[in-house]
């Protein structure tokens, strides 16, 4: 369904019953709420919760921006090497504000955030500027934005860099089937098959190429988050793989050093996906850290 959420058209995914806890689940760069496994999704409800999930702006049937054009990705990239601001037409702030839209649309005063790399750098905005809202936070392959941090792998930012060799679904399947090989899961591969039609399914939903460009800018944008961690005072527990050549693992690390009493685990094999196998590790751990947060109904106070 789509709601008005931060005064633009975000499609929502709503299950699991009115009454029941909120899980709010916020995805990647240029990833479509279907890209959390519907696994994952009825483990949660399973264990009790409901859960929300929204396409970001700019992605799958959410709004549009192209009306703002796109900057120049390989300029500000450069530009953000240097340490120079980076141009984007919206922020993480704002997206986070997206994120909270939808919670107000569905009458919901809280919940528990969990993110997904840019998804977790969203839900770490989400924490800093609503506390109140945020009855925990679960950040997962994401990162504090420090500068200091290591990036991707060579061959990985070369591959996020380059196109598709053309526009037939053929062409852009193949495309994005080659960058998914590149940073999944070494301990926990899956079968071509099923990376098939599983990127099939989110391009026939909706491609969006210049949305992903717009958004990559939102986070080369974001500059200061990771001084801002220490102000989150929500329960936090971070999840990275130690094989992620996306984002790797010291990312994870720093992220949950600076925030206040945050666990960290990391996840042997896992790379920058979420196979069905990292899934059921992961909720090994999200599960019962939720269900604990919950008994608390305040965040602690920060001092």
């Amino acid at each position: 369904m789509k709601l008005t959420a931060n005064g633009i058209q975000i499609e929502v995914e709503d299950s699991g019953g009115e009454g029941r806890p909120v899980v709010l689940l916020i995805m990647g760069l240029g990833m479509q709420l279907i890209a959390w496994p519907d696994e994952f999704v009825q483990a949660l409800i399973k264990a009790g919760f409901r859960v929300v999930r929204h396409d970001n702006r700019d992605i799958g049937l959410s709004q549009g921006f192209d009306h703002a054009g796109t900057r120049n990705l390989v300029w500000q990239s450069f530009r953000h090497r240097l340490g120079l601001p980076v141009r984007s037409v919206y922020s993480l702030q704002e997206m986070a504000d997206d994120a909270l839209g939808v919670l107000d649309a569905l009458g919901i005063r809280r919940a528990h955030v969990v993110g997904a790399s840019m998804g977790g750098m969203i839900a770490q905005r989400v924490a800093i500027a609503a506390p109140q809202r945020t009855a925990s936070l679960i950040s997962i392959m994401s990162s504090s934005g420090a500068r200091n941090l290591p990036g991707p792998r060579p061959d990985v930012a070369a591959a996020l860099m380059r196109r598709p060799a053309g526009r037939t679904e053929a062409a852009l399947v193949a495309h994005s089937l080659g960058v998914v090989r590149l940073i999944a899961s070494p301990a926990f591969p899956e079968d071509e098959r099923t990376l098939t039609e599983r990127i099939t399914r989110g391009l026939r939903r909706a491609y969006r190429p210049a949305g992903t460009v717009r958004q990559m800018l939102a986070i080369g944008a974001d500059r200061g988050r990771h001084g801002s961690l220490e102000r989150i005072c929500s329960p936090t527990l971070v999840l990275h793989g130690d094989a992620d050549p996306l984002v790797p693992l010291a990312c994870g690390q720093d992220t949950a050093r600076r925030i206040p009493g945050a666990r960290f685990v990391s996840v042997a094999g896992m790379g920058h996906d979420l196979p069905s196998p990292v899934c059921d590790i992961l909720l090994q751990h999200i599960i019962p850290f939720v269900q604990t947060a919950e008994s608390v109904h305040e965040p602690r106070q920060h001092t």
